[in-house]
């Protein structure tokens, strides 16, 4: 199974692969089931199922262990499961076939919790190199005036494009990162911990970035997080990890009344109580 660089699984400029086709109505853009990850004798899922909508937002929740990035590798087809199947984009996740790999990270951006960006080069750089990958024949000129294009989509001042990472703030980074991951315009993305290190500040205008560009672009996104604050203001629907499975998957409301002794205590907290008054003041 080919592996790309973190950071770097991108579709095609303006338009998806051929062999990514936009999924019929109804059906899952992504579509696991029966996925089973375990590292020696530890059984991290077992039977787990989940389907990812086209459109929506849904983030992923569970306490520590849970493998919510174990999961998202699996669908990235960076970790391979001892046992499941992993569609992504109606495309079999798991297969050795190269030509198909390829159509799913190029259809696919990614956003790692620390950004994953290359310190040696700078903003613009960092966005050019999957428009290099895949559209090696582009002139200079042209992938300057893209990456450009994209670090403004994600927040970032024009100048930030000829910075090194070590000259960005936290959040800075996150965006800088966030502009790589949509550098070749991608239907599906994957978000994880994207508020993490924030102040709550810089995280809300995190997630209003994130609605924004999910709304104008049509992205299907696959956030991981701990943040109530994101789960009530911007996911459509929250899965939670639990007991090795997806235990339920909902929107909110729902989730919160879910009898489960973690979904309870996480989802009936001060701080859910706090994310639910914020949610209700500003709805």
């Amino acid at each position: 199974m080919s592996k790309t660089p973190p950071g770097t699984m991108r579709n095609g400029a303006n338009a998806m692969h051929p062999l990514c086709p936009t999924p019929q109505s109804g059906r899952p853009i992504v579509s696991v089931r029966g996925l089973v990850n375990r590292f020696g004798e530890q059984v991290v899922h077992d039977g787990l199922d989940l389907d990812v909508r086209p459109g929506e937002i849904i983030g992923v929740v569970g306490g520590s262990g849970t493998g919510k990035s174990v999961l998202m590798r699996a669908i990235l087809g960076l970790r391979e499961p001892q046992e499941g199947r992993i569609e992504v984009l109606g495309l079999n996740a798991l297969t050795d076939d190269a030509t198909q790999r390829r159509a799913i990270e190029r259809n696919t951006g990614v956003l790692f919790q620390d950004g994953a960006l290359f310190s040696s080069l700078t903003v613009g750089e960092n966005v050019q190199v999957p428009l290099k990958e895949y559209h090696g024949d582009l002139p200079d000129s042209l992938r300057y005036e893209l990456a450009l294009l994209k670090v403004k989509l994600a927040g970032l001042p024009a100048d930030a494009l000829n910075k090194l990472p070590s000259q960005l703030s936290g959040g800075m980074r996150k965006r800088a990162g966030l502009a790589r991951a949509l550098a070749l315009d991608p239907p599906l993305l994957f978000l994880d911990e994207p508020t993490a290190g924030l102040d709550p500040i810089g995280a809300a205008a995190f997630d209003r970035l994130i609605r924004t560009l999910q709304q104008a672009l049509g992205l299907t996104v696959f956030l991981i997080t701990h943040d109530l604050d994101t789960l009530y203001a911007i996911c459509d629907r929250v899965a939670v990890l639990a007991d090795r499975k997806v235990v339920v998957c909902a929107p909110i409301q729902e989730v919160e009344r879910f009898e489960h002794p973690w979904v309870q205590e996480y989802f009936h907290g001060p701080r859910a109580r706090a994310a639910r008054t914020t949610r209700d003041a500003t709805s």
